[in-house]
């Protein structure tokens, strides 16, 4: 089976997020999301981990279902577990490696996480920390995150596309927290260019089908909320909603497509009606075409 890097040297990818179930009643749910979303052939999937390991067992149980589904059933891809550094000891990350590696990954996204107040710092401040440790226990491909509206945490353009910069150049591939304006992620592409910087940045793009939720997401990366297609969101009813969603993304994802992505990242937040409906609207081809 090819790996992401193969994939990636040979067309625009297409993959998504899964995220585990919060409860055991959430639970059948997911699962079924994992499996219909199959059908729709992604060429990696990843699933996200918790601050601190706080979901450490439904994250372990919904990377061994997508395994399942993704890697040993009928629509074979690799999956992408993410590995967060906050909270966490170097002992127990080499623990979570071994436990993916058990279940046929080879490859991961590794993120420094979101501070908790309640967890210790742990062994990794950064996320480039967490790569080296990847480096010299495994052989896995190693993705990180990139901000196109630059990290909250940055003082200045400059910093932070030199940091962005740094980090990249330790890893196979990156993907970017999602955004709403194409010229986001074009200007950060000449940035890294600019840096001589040549690792693979995939595009992450989220249907808004909860507005309340994804803003709370967006102010926490720093992303900037388009304030006409908030206003249209949060007035219309759930399946005007997922159509101006489904509609908005699959019209990103073309400009984007334009510009020569490498690939596009789908934020699913386990509702597949949103995946569809933006695919749908691109049609079965696009993604071929754009090869």
């Amino acid at each position: 089976m090819a790996g992401i890097l193969e994939r990636l040297a040979a067309r625009t990818t297409l993959s998504f997020e899964y995220f585990p179930p919060a409860t055991a009643e959430a639970r059948p749910g997911a699962m079924r999301t994992v499996t219909r979303l199959a059908r729709r052939h992604p060429d990696f999937v990843s699933v996200t981990y918790g601050a601190g390991g706080s979901d450490r067992g439904r994250t372990r149980e919904m990377v061994a279902h997508v395994s399942v589904n993704h890697v040993s059933g009928r629509h074979r891809c690799p999956v992408v577990p993410h590995l967060t550094g906050i909270g966490h000891t170097t002992a127990e990350s080499r623990e979570l490696l071994a436990d993916h590696a058990a279940v046929g990954v080879g490859d991961l996204l590794a993120l420094a996480g979101d501070p908790r107040f309640d967890l210790p710092t742990g062994d990794f401040r950064y996320a480039a920390d967490l790569v080296e440790l990847v480096r010299a226990e495994t052989d896995f491909s190693v993705g990180v995150a990139a901000f196109p509206e630059l990290h909250p945490d940055s003082p200045d353009r400059a910093a932070d596309r030199g940091h962005l910069a740094a980090k990249l150049a330790l890893a196979d591939f990156g993907i970017t927290q999602f955004f709403f304006d194409p010229s986001h992620y074009r200007r950060m592409a000449d940035d890294l260019a600019a840096l001589d910087c040549t690792t693979q940045v995939l595009a992450g793009v989220i249907p808004v089908t909860n507005p309340k939720s994804v803003k709370r997401f967006a102010d926490m990366n720093g992303t900037h909320t388009p304030d006409d297609l908030w206003n249209r969101l949060e007035a219309a009813d759930p399946d005007e909603r997922l159509r101006i969603a489904c509609d908005q993304q699959a019209a990103l994802i073309v400009d984007l497509v334009d510009l020569g992505v490498p690939g596009i990242h789908l934020y699913t937040l386990n509702v597949p009606e949103a995946v569809e409906g933006v695919l749908g609207r691109l049609g079965d081809g696009f993604f071929a075409a754009a090869a």
